[in-house]
């Protein structure tokens, strides 16, 4: 992976011209897609030439603050006819990945989708066919596989310094409230409901919809789908182990009443070596998002900050301290930024990005098997 940085002159001229020239089209232009944009323009020789979203207002701040001589689109479509885009990215609601992924890759377009590919099961074999028949270039947004310490957690876990691990703990706190609707205002008449809509079921425009969809059925996937699936993907890496064999969940909407996915869910997945647990609120955000492996050796403490080992056996039984560190490191950057450099050095290498769609169909399903167990009330034997 450090390697990905490295490519040929000849690859230069093969793939993106003899100027070695990225060319960029964005879609879906809120707070995450505007993110990645600015990102991917502070690369050497990467131009935005045109961007896209269903919103009017989102459009225009996005020309005047990050792309402002990029031709400005309603319509997604329009933006893959055009011949001088190499590559898009995507991040649009999840209901829209798909459709949009597939689309672009037969008009010949380079991808970088956000999380999760997938909004359902049975669409991870058909985006899977058509990327590989494509044989284009398509990183999907899970940053933790360009991060520097997850990379190195990694390391550490496959050495054996954790010995056999049986536990992965995972969790994801969040504060939600003040997500009343009466917050969300935006103009109808600037905004195209109905392509924002796309293969979801007709319904009345509503705001809170529109700015909040990650908890709504028809859009997203709620816990398990918007943070869940980043740890799951971590876990599934760190294993080599992405299918789970027994499925259950349990939680509610007890607070935010306005949502039609879970405030709280617990939920946890049996790959018959280990078992994976995660739990989160949108009630208290108070220690974030973090994962805990616990092995027969050691313990380690994974997060965005960076991670801890902890060696077994040190403290007496039943004290609740830790002991010294065996290793820890902390986060130098946001993980994004090296998640979109492996992106490009891709575009341009034709290599394999650290994120392919193989691993991040595999993630989404365990999400979404998650989902289904709790929506069913049962456990589902995979």
């Amino acid at each position: 992976m450090r390697g990905a940085a490295v490519w040929t002159a000849a690859s230069y001229a093969r793939v993106v011209g003899a100027n070695d020239r990225i060319r960029l089209g964005g879609i879906g232009l809120g707070g995450r897609g505007r993110h990645l944009l600015n990102l991917a323009r502070q690369h050497e020789n990467v131009e935005i030439v045109a961007v896209c979203d269903v919103y009017e207002p989102r459009l225009a701040e996005t020309r005047a603050k990050t792309a402002p001589t990029a031709e400005a689109l309603v319509d997604y479509r329009k933006l893959l006819d055009r011949k001088d885009v190499d590559a898009v990215i995507i991040a649009t609601p999840d209901h829209w990945h798909v459709p949009m992924t597939i689309d672009a890759v037969r008009a010949g377009k380079d991808v970088y989708v956000e999380k999760p590919l997938t909004k359902t099961i049975e669409e991870g074999p058909r985006v899977e066919a058509a990327v590989n028949e494509s044989r284009r270039i398509v990183q999907v947004g899970y940053q933790q596989r360009s991060w520097e310490h997850f990379i190195a957690a990694r390391d550490i876990i496959a050495s054996g310094m954790l010995g056999d691990i049986t536990l992965v703990l995972a969790s994801w706190y969040q504060n939600y409230l003040g997500s009343e609707p009466s917050r969300f205002q935006l103009d109808p008449s600037k905004l195209d409901w109905k392509m924002w809509l796309g293969n979801a079921p007709s319904q009345p425009l509503d705001p809170l919809r529109y700015f909040r969809w990650r908890w709504f059925w028809d859009f997203g996937g709620g816990h398990l789908t918007d943070l869940y699936s980043h740890w799951c993907d971590v876990i599934h890496w760190y294993t080599n182990n992405s299918s789970p064999k027994r499925v259950q969940a349990d939680g509610g909407v007890y607070l935010l009443k306005h949502l039609e996915c879970p405030d709280t869910i617990n939920a946890s997945w049996d790959y018959a070596t280990h078992q994976v647990v995660y739990n989160g609120t949108l009630v208290c955000r108070l220690d974030g998002g973090n994962l805990v492996f616990r092995g027969t050796k050691a313990m380690m403490k994974l997060n965005r900050d960076g991670f801890t080992v902890y060696p077994e056996g040190v403290v007496p039984p039943e004290k609740t301290h830790y002991p010294e560190p065996l290793a820890a490191m902390k986060s130098a950057r946001d993980g994004s930024i090296d998640h979109m450099r492996n992106f490009l050095d891709c575009v341009r290498s034709r290599k394999e990005p650290n994120s392919n769609v193989r691993d991040a169909v595999a993630a989404a399903r365990a999400a979404h098997l998650g989902n289904l167990a709790y929506r069913k009330g049962e456990r589902i034997t995979c």
